[in-house]
């Protein structure tokens, strides 16, 4: 749809695939006005020949797509570095789903996978499939994992963890493994953009680096189903459903970065008085909007106590500071407001 003009190849067809490998220079030239190559993993060596023919001539356009991130970006970096704009495809956000006629515990629920909403595939169904093929098996296989046991332990312990800090040391005592080995299992979850970090918020940038972050996972639909929540009505009683709303606007706002081709600059802050603030979005070094996330569909003063205090702490610094939360009423106003989430629409510096 965004590029009608240019063709598009397929390489999981296993035929066009060989054809492909057998003349990659002529294939390339067959499409000089301009190429979309879909699961280009699957072809590496195609990559070079690529390079080639885009130093020939520099306004030859191909875009390369993959499901693997990890042999995609491995081969990108390597064959086309300087030559290649990386832009990241998440799950389906709050904009492209048109949100406002569906149901918070359905949204939830189904998450943001295209599968869910374009082929009108079960939920259940479609997360189960995505954790056995790409979680355990190709995750485990990249990893190595012997023991697949702590590793499915690892990332179910994980969902019921979500929206709160990680610490590795934690989960290494619960899974009798090393914290080096948590700490490699974690960084491969999120270079799979399966989950995310908040760091806390410090005017002390090496602060940031070092104290500990909130994890969240980039869709609540496999986060629901990790959690075994089958339907809206387990969801709607369940003890987590704060976390997993909390979890559902953070990753929207994640979302809302990269889609805009930009760096997420999210924060969350907690002192040791228990002072905190769910989100604080550094829009510049002297530009701060917080966000208290609820999802009571009743609006309290009560939950401002953590923007009062943030604004008193940054003065001037804090040029907006809102409640997202899941009823109707809303107050936009210089000092608190509060709204639903999803009429929020965000300040992306």
């Amino acid at each position: 749809m965004a590029f009608p003009e240019y063709d598009y190849v397929n390489l999981e067809n296993i035929t066009l695939r060989e054809q492909v490998a057998s003349d990659p220079q002529g294939f390339l030239h067959r499409h000089e006005h301009g190429l979309i190559v879909d699961e280009v993993q699957y072809l590496p060596d195609l990559f070079s020949y690529i390079q080639i023919w885009v130093d020939d001539d520099r306004n030859r356009r191909v875009i390369l797509t993959g499901s693997s991130n990890f042999s995609l970006m491995e081969k990108v970096s390597q064959s086309l570095a300087g030559r290649a704009a990386v832009l990241t495809l998440l799950p389906l956000s709050f904009e492209e789903l048109a949100v406002n006629s569906i149901n918070t515990d359905c949204l939830m629920l189904n998450g943001g996978y295209p599968a869910v909403w374009g082929n009108m595939q079960l939920p259940k169904d479609v997360y189960a499939n995505y954790y056995m093929t790409y979680v355990e098996r190709d995750l485990r296989q990249l990893l190595n994992v012997r023991n697949l046991s702590s590793f499915q332990q690892f990332i179910r312990l994980s969902a019921g963890r979500a929206s709160c800090e990680f610490v590795a040391s934690e989960f290494a005592n619960e899974l009798g493994v090393d914290i080096k080995t948590i700490r490699q299992w974690e960084s491969i979850l999120e270079t799979s953009y399966i989950t995310f970090m908040l760091p806390p918020y410090y005017r002390n940038i090496g602060k940031r680096i070092v104290k500990t972050s909130k994890r969240y996972f980039m869709d609540t639909g496999l986060l629901c189903y990790l959690l075994d929540i089958s339907n809206e009505q387990q969801l709607a009683d369940h003890p987590l459903r704060g976390a997993i709303f909390e979890n559902m606007v953070v990753a929207e706002m994640v979302k809302r970065y990269y889609n805009r081709g930009k760096t997420p600059r999210l924060y969350y802050y907690r002192d040791k008085s228990q002072n905190e603030v769910d989100v604080v979005d550094e829009i510049s070094f002297d530009q701060l909007c917080a966000y208290e996330i609820k999802s009571s569909r009743t609006y309290h003063l009560s939950f401002n106590k953590g923007l009062d205090y943030f604004r008193k702490l940054y003065g001037d610094r804090v040029v907006s500071s809102m409640v997202l939360y899941d009823g109707q009423e809303k107050s936009v106003s210089p000092d608190n407001g509060f709204i639903n989430f999803r009429d929020w629409s965000p300040d992306i510096g």
